[in-house]
């Protein structure tokens, strides 16, 4: 259902319920959400803290933990414009042009939700590992791609391909061609077209396919955890910090570097909230037709 569709029915409801199958559903999603979603995140910051307030700041300040934080930052920060310029590019070229393959583009782009990210791990050191295809190559020209930096990249860039191309594509689908069609023919040029028209109409879902592109790349973990090679203060991402300090039991800071990602995932929410509110209002300034 199209935003607009879905403000209209907000406001113009057509079938009115009895009231106890309301308040039974919203019970079984409020328990659903307790039980699965809020006492998991409370017991995080419970058992980070569980030392005081001094031992979950040394956790953090810890060199591993800075260095597994800043990993985590560059590899979201290259993963992320990447994935938007190809975002953009892809769903610009679905929805406004008729071309061959087309369909076979959009199932490309759906591929890493198809592909367990381990998989996904595991090809990139088929191909680019020490016994890879690509590896006496690197190895010769003194290039390291697996168990470095820039594994971890393309894997985090693999994994985040869909988000934004495909928070993109039914919205601009939805959108149609008119208004490019009628700055063109004003003598608007390609760039001055997107620029004015296509931007201003896709900011919000393309903030909001950013948001979540964001997050999943924070947050990954099969596809990095094969190509990363472990390597405490250098190829560890905050996840793999997490996981290794848990089977070291130490589990207070443990906790405390899980935190973290708790944490950034409620700014996420938040942020992820406010797009949508913003996205909501612009519909509801659109007149009914």
């Amino acid at each position: 259902m199209s935003l607009i569709a879905e403000s209209r029915f907000e406001r113009n409801p057509t079938t009115r319920e009895p009231r106890w199958i309301k308040w039974g559903l919203l019970t079984i999603a409020l328990a659903f959400f307790s039980f699965f979603l809020l006492l998991p995140l409370v017991a995080v910051f419970a058992e980070a803290l569980r030392k005081g307030v001094e031992a979950y700041w040394q956790a953090i300040i810890d060199p591993d933990a800075r260095a597994a934080i800043r990993l985590t930052l560059i590899a979201a920060a290259i993963s992320v414009p990447l994935n938007l310029l190809f975002g953009l590019a892809a769903a610009w070229a679905i929805t406004k042009f008729d071309f061959r393959g087309k369909h076979f583009l959009v199932t490309l782009i759906d591929l890493p939700f198809s592909i367990s990210p381990v998989v996904a791990g595991l090809i990139y050191v088929l191909v680019f590992g020490a016994q890879g295809w690509l590896g006496p190559w690197l190895e010769n020209h003194d290039v390291k791609i697996v168990f470095a930096v820039p594994g971890i990249v393309l894997a985090t860039i693999f994994v985040t391909v869909p988000f934004i191309a495909r928070e993109l594509i039914p919205l601009m689908e939805a959108q149609g061609r008119e208004e490019e069609e009628a700055a063109i023919v004003l003598g608007a040029n390609g760039w001055q077209t997107f620029w004015k028209v296509t931007l201003p109409n896709i900011k919000w879902g393309l903030l909001y396919g950013v948001i979540l592109c964001n997050a999943r790349a924070m947050g990954e973990f099969g596809a990095v955890s094969v190509v990363s090679g472990h390597i405490r203060g250098e190829t560890n991402t905050i996840p793999l910090h997490v996981e290794i300090l848990y089977n070291e039991y130490n589990f207070a800071a443990a906790f405390s570097a899980a935190s973290i990602l708790a944490l950034l995932a409620l700014l996420t929410l938040a942020v992820k909230t406010w797009v949508e509110w913003r996205m909501h209002a612009a519909v509801r300034h659109i007149p009914a037709a």
